[in-house]
């Protein structure tokens, strides 16, 4: 009887036990949902905290940019497209780069100075600097030409022995009017008419055997026995600036290149030179005139009077430079004024070769007279 009860109550017990397990089950799950989306709701509104194992970002450093070299820097403080910033290489120089303008000639460049030796000049390239190579020797009758705005010119040097060994004496060519007449002109200044075919075959003549061109700061160095200068160079000059010079001449030193030194009366002309190869200086502002001697103002007037004078003259053309004595006349008044006006150097008539130690002040010319040939020239030029 007992037995059949229980046998009877048992399938109720077991279907409440597992209504009762399958409640709490609903209940645990419910339970494990409201905790999780409490615990994604908590980790939403918390800041981010990186896990302990996890690397930490590091951002791209910005890169430093190369310094700037020294021809850049300079190259740096113009805007002129055609600004060339010119550097220099060699034993022994230190000269700093500078700006030359592309297109014109150089002008203005270093003459490095080391005892006991004279500089050699600048060279397109350390080979042509070691050769001493004359016609690649680069000074103030070369154009400015660069390499995306820059170049190099590179130095040589010679024992200053070598060069007073040497003894190379250098031709102050001077010239005066021109005449288109083979025959020449017909008046008492016949001399002073070169005739132009001559004048352009002695330009050829230089241009074609590569003559070196000093410019007159390297002829005040290499009076100093400071700079070198090949036997093969002269410097062309022209007395007063006259019409025929303009008009004739001056084309013909533009198509050989070859820069010339006209020496003007600030008086009677002002205009601005015909070309780059003419380089226009003094031959004073108002002193072409005869003085109360007969001999020109220059060995008349005082020194305050010459300097004053110099000084019109120079501030017209921006240089004092060098300068041509009128008619040839000076004397120690005259030097004293040029020293006082700031001038350097200053040409006479007197016959002769600028050598180491000439008076930079009374520096010798070759006269060019009408009906010297070719022959008579390069006996005097070499």
């Amino acid at each position: 009887m007992n037995r059949a009860r229980h046998a009877q109550r048992m399938p109720g017990r077991a279907r409440r036990l597992v209504i009762g397990g399958l409640v709490g089950a609903v209940v645990l799950a419910v339970a494990v949902v409201v905790t999780l989306a409490v615990m994604r709701s908590v980790s939403a509104s918390a800041p981010a905290v990186a896990a302990p194992d996890s690397p930490t970002a590091t951002p791209t450093p910005t890169p430093t940019p190369a310094p700037l070299t020294a021809a850049e820097a300079l190259l740096a403080t113009t805007d002129d497209p055609a600004a060339c910033a010119v550097s220099f290489a060699g034993d022994g120089i230190a000269d700093g780069p500078q700006l030359q303008s592309q297109g014109t000639l150089y002008a203005g460049l270093p003459i490095p100075a080391r005892d006991g030796a004279a500089f050699a000049g600048w060279y397109a390239t350390p080979e042509d600097a070691a050769a001493l190579a004359v016609g690649a020797r680069v000074n103030g009758a070369d154009v400015v030409t660069c390499t995306d705005r820059e170049v190099t010119l590179h130095g040589a040097w010679k024992s200053a022995d070598e060069v007073a060994a040497e003894d190379v004496g250098v031709p102050i060519l001077m010239y005066h009017q021109f005449t288109t007449r083979p025959e020449g002109e017909d008046n008492w200044l016949k001399a002073n008419f070169a005739y132009i075919g001559d004048f352009e075959a002695q330009m050829a003549y230089l241009a074609e055997n590569e003559f070196y061109l000093p410019t007159w700061d390297e002829l005040s160095a290499f009076i100093d026995g400071r700079l070198y200068i090949p036997k093969l160079s002269a410097i062309v000059t022209d007395d007063d600036a006259d019409s025929t010079w303009l008009e004739l001449a001056a084309p013909i030193v533009e198509a050989y290149r070859i820069p010339t030194t006209s020496f003007v009366i600030t008086s009677a002309r002002t205009e601005p030179t015909p070309n780059m190869y003419v380089l226009q200086r003094s031959h004073t502002h108002d002193m072409h005139s005869a003085g109360d001697n007969g001999k020109g103002r220059m060995v008349n007037w005082s020194v305050d009077q010459i300097a004053a004078d110099m000084a019109t003259s120079a501030e017209i053309l921006g240089a004092t430079e060098v300068m041509a004595y009128p008619f040839g006349h000076y004397n120690d008044t005259a030097k004293e004024a040029l020293r006082r006006s700031g001038f350097e150097l200053a040409r006479t008539v007197e016959p002769g070769y600028v050598r180491i130690g000439t008076d930079k002040l009374a520096l010798p010319t070759i006269r060019i007279n009408y009906g010297m040939g070719l022959d008579a020239f390069r006996n005097l030029v070499g």
